[in-house]
């Protein structure tokens, strides 16, 4: 559900996952709070382009999980920067509170710069389809 959601760039319904005074790191961004996430995702996806992203499951105990993860987007090739391709690789480590809601988000991610010709992630804008490979079934 939280790739269907990030994949859906909806940064309002996608900050409701998480607690109204929910914490993040991602990267070297602090966040704090519905508010703080949905701007930071409203300036992610604004100069991430065509975003795609896989999420795998690869650990949880009690009410902590850990996700690994990969999306590609290209940045704004209209403007000052060159339409160049990445494929972002990240680990991330959620707690929830009782009520299922993430209260906490720490993400870890990498940039590689690829050519439009070694993209991966090929499905209309939306949801990623059932169909299509996971991380592991593409060896990322």
């Amino acid at each position: 559900m939280a790739e269907d959601a990030w994949n859906g760039r909806d940064p309002e319904r996608v900050a409701l996952a998480y607690t109204p005074d929910s914490r993040w790191r991602s990267r070297a961004e602090f966040l704090q709070g519905r508010t703080e996430i949905a701007a930071f995702l409203t300036r992610k996806w604004a100069r991430e382009h065509e975003y795609r992203l896989i999420k795998e499951l690869w650990t949880f105990a009690d009410n902590r999980i850990a996700v690994r993860f990969a999306y590609e987007w290209h940045d704004d090739a209209n403007k000052s920067h060159s339409g160049q391709w990445f494929r972002s690789y990240g680990n991330e480590n959620w707690e929830f509170d009782a009520a299922g809601l993430m209260r906490t988000r720490i993400a870890s991610i990498n940039d590689l710069p690829i050519a439009a010709a070694d993209r991966l992630f090929h499905w209309p804008q939306g949801p990623r389809p059932a169909d299509h490979p996971g991380l592991s079934d593409l060896g990322l």
